[in-house]
């Protein structure tokens, strides 16, 4: 008699998870077999696939899955059980898919195990672990305090103290009338349509100023917009796609002509500590909602709300479970935001493959954990220079901060620096919380030491974990042999007085982000845990294997926080672990404060078509079955005209491979520069939370120091200094992708 083999697979097809800051490895994407002996030799080899399409199967919220069910077998002789219900109604053949698609609800809290038989035998069988629509699922135990913002985003008081709201759903249309002047300067209030745009009564007649657009899939369709707002995961969350009331929204079996069946999901900006809901960014932008995309979001998706990419993480994976199991699986889920959204995309990218296809990340960076060190050098600089018996030229700051001028540090910019927009030093300050959170809840040294703490290393405490002497999150915050102005020093911009007096007064920042004389010292485990968990973007895991289009407008004279460097920082990283950067777009346009401008309006017309052509460039990718390698096949599925290129303030296109060091018209014009820890020899990668120390050598030193300012460096750098030719402390590669906390 033979034996058939059922191969249960979860999505996506294959994962690793971890414990709790890495901790021994398991294979959790269980490759469920059931080896069935069946009565007809004939049907031997045929084969029973069952898989969660709108998450991981043990990783379901909210009650509920969407589980397609593939077989070569005749689909009518079989039935579909969740324990001991009979669920095989729920199931429909999907004419896209061919296969049966089923909304499996009502599922316990904790474990379910889910049957396909045939008769009373067991033909395959899958576990699906339910958890609370309010989370956690993978971040781990809640932040508290955790301030409810439901009201003002116009959803009323919350239920409860997760902070849900009642889901609301409002149908807008886009006006053919141009706003007037009153209407453009009018407050906004929570829930109310932007600017543009008016509320559609489903039950009236169609307005007459009532505009069409034509979609990707070349669908005319009337410009009216179905709006749902609620809660997931704390979270305030938004989607929005085209849709007229009274005809069928799309669902998992069906798409309709008006939504175009892509997912762009928006990531805001900033870095500030959680404990508080937040609001969302606008989901209501014409640039998405025009072409026939469905726009997502939520308000723990902006960095401003909640710095800690991995709560973003699993809000994006049950907000778009949400989406999956309401409207089917999109086609593409394509990341979009800047700055601080940019982190998050490339975080996601790497730590959680499967969630986005690709991403189009703008003024990026590539993480948080590396970004801080070379930030908050900002302020240990300024307060050096404040307090020197040395005189310091601006040309010197500059050449030891590493930036285009010193005015990306200063606190005194005409631009937005570090220091002016408070990043530096609030993103290691506890104090640093937001004004939403009640000053009494607020940590305070003194009176209240076990409240909110706001620096980016205690709002991550569930990954980098407590210190056993503090009870604060360790810190991988170090600069113990940064010899800070090394380069400045060599190419004698710097003197060796005003080189050694800037290293013996940097000192550091204590426990709660004040400066103190000691220079800081990163907690082994921490250096281990951000290396080894992904919040070092490695250039690894998932990022390795998806498109990335980075864009910017070049404000690193003006002076803006948004270096160049950075888009070459993330190219470095990806060379470093996969040989190439194929998968990376770099497009640079001149800066603009005025979008109105012949400048801004070539930075809005060139954006306005990456989300296409990221479509464009992932169907292309999605055909190719070639034995080729995952960044081969991407650089072959590249739109001919998504290349590196930048921009010159006449609207010139110029094409031309970008390199950090190169010597081409894009780099004349827009030359990249670097941070504090780059001017301090450190790589471009710029990945090195702690450096390996090696002893003071002369040699290392174009200029050389006399004996007695020898004893004296060789006294600031008891330990030695840094050897940047060596890995970090703690740095190695990323082990593993969706890790739980």
């Amino acid at each position: 008699m033979k034996i058939a083999t059922f191969i249960i697979k979860s999505y996506p097809l294959a994962r690793k998870t971890f414990g709790k800051h890495g901790g021994s490895a398991a294979l959790c994407t269980l490759l469920v077999l059931s080896n069935v002996a069946l009565p007809n030799p004939a049907r031997a080899s045929q084969r029973i696939e069952v898989k969660v399409l709108s998450s991981q199967p043990d990783m379901v919220s909210g009650g509920s899955a969407l589980v397609q069910v593939t077989s070569q077998a005749e689909i009518q002789k079989l039935s579909i059980w969740a324990d001991d219900r009979e669920v095989t109604s729920a199931f429909h053949v999907s004419p896209r898919t061919q296969t049966l698609i089923g909304l499996v609800d009502s599922l316990a809290a904790g474990k379910n195990r889910l049957e396909v038989k045939s008769g009373r035998k067991v033909l395959a069988k899958l576990e699906i672990i339910n958890h609370g629509i309010t989370g956690p699922i993978f971040s781990g135990p809640h932040q508290t305090p955790f301030i409810c913002e439901t009201a003002s985003a116009g959803l009323g008081s919350p239920l409860d103290a997760d902070c849900s709201a009642k889901t609301e759903v409002t149908y807008i249309y886009k006006s053919t009338q141009p706003p007037t002047p009153a209407e453009r300067s009018a407050k906004r209030e929570p829930g109310a349509p932007p600017v543009g745009f008016k509320v559609y009564d489903p039950k009236g007649p169609r307005p007459a100023d009532l505009a069409e657009v034509t979609t990707t899939e070349d669908k005319k369709v009337p410009y009216i917009v179905r709006w749902e707002r609620g809660t997931i995961n704390r979270a305030i969350y938004e989607i929005a796609f085209l849709h007229e009331p009274g005809t069928p929204l799309p669902d998992p079996w069906t798409l309709t002509p008006a939504w175009n069946g892509r997912l762009v999901y928006d990531f805001g900006g900033g870095c500030s500590a959680g404990y508080h809901q937040g609001q969302p960014p606008n989901v209501i932008d014409n640039m998405f909602l025009s072409l026939g995309y469905a726009h997502v979001t939520s308000s723990l998706n902006v960095f401003g709300n909640d710095c800690n990419d991995v709560i973003s993480a699993e809000t994006v994976a049950m907000v778009k479970e949400h989406f999956i199991k309401r409207f089917g699986v999109p086609v593409h889920t394509i990341g979009w935001g800047g700055s601080g959204g940019s982190m998050q995309q490339h975080l996601i990218a790497q730590d959680y493959p499967g969630l986005l296809d690709g991403i189009i990340p703008s003024m990026s960076y590539p993480d948080l954990v590396t970004v801080v060190p070379g930030v908050t050098d900002c302020t240990l600089l300024a307060h050096v220079f404040e307090s020197s018996t040395q005189a310091w030229t601006e040309e010197q700051k500059t050449a030891i901060s590493g930036f285009a001028t010193w005015g990306t540090c200063a606190k005194e910019s005409r631009g937005n620096s570090w220091i002016k927009s408070h990043f530096s030093p609030d993103l290691v300050r506890a104090l640093a919380c937001n004004s939403t959170i009640p000053r009494a809840l607020v940590y305070d040294p003194a009176t209240n030491r076990k409240g909110a703490r706001c620096d980016v290393y205690d709002n991550e405490v569930n990954v980098f974990g407590g210190d056993a002497k503090t009870g604060f999150a360790r810190r991988p915050l170090d600069n113990v042999g940064v010899q800070y102005g090394l380069v400045a020093f060599n190419r004698g911009i710097i003197s060796a007085e005003q080189f050694l007096e800037l290293n013996e007064k940097v000192g550091g920042y204590d426990d709660d982000g004040n400066i103190a004389a000691a220079r800081m010292a990163g907690d082994p485990e921490a250096l281990r845990i951000a290396y080894a968990t992904g919040r070092v973007n490695a250039g690894s895991g998932g990022l390795s294997s998806i498109p990335i289009i980075d864009f910017r407008l070049y404000g690193d004279t003006f002076p803006d926080i948004h270096d160049e460097y950075r888009s070459f920082v993330t190219r470095a990283r990806l060379i470093a672990a996969n040989g190439s950067a194929d998968n990376q777009v770099i497009l640079t346009f001149p800066f603009t404060l005025k979008p109105s401008q012949k400048l801004g309006a070539l930075f809005g017309t060139v954006s306005s078509t990456l989300v296409p052509k990221m479509d464009q460039w992932l169907d292309t990718l999605a055909k190719d079955t070639s034995q080729r390698s995952v960044i081969e096949k991407i650089a072959a599925a590249k739109p001919a005209d998504i290349t590196d290129a930048c921009w010159s303030e006449d609207g010139e296109k110029i094409v031309e491979k970008r390199t950090y060091d190169g010597n081409g018209r894009c780099n004349q014009l827009f030359p990249p520069h670097g941070g504090p820890r780059i001017a301090a020899g450190g790589p471009l990668t710029e990945d090195i939370l702690k450096c390996a120390l090696k002893p003071v050598d002369p040699k290392d030193y174009v200029h050389p120091l006399t004996p007695d300012q020898l004893t004296r460096l060789k006294a600031i750098f008891p330990k030695g200094v840094c050897d940047f030719t060596r890995p970090g402390i703690g740095q190695e590669p990323l082990q593993g992708t969706w890790r739980e906390y």
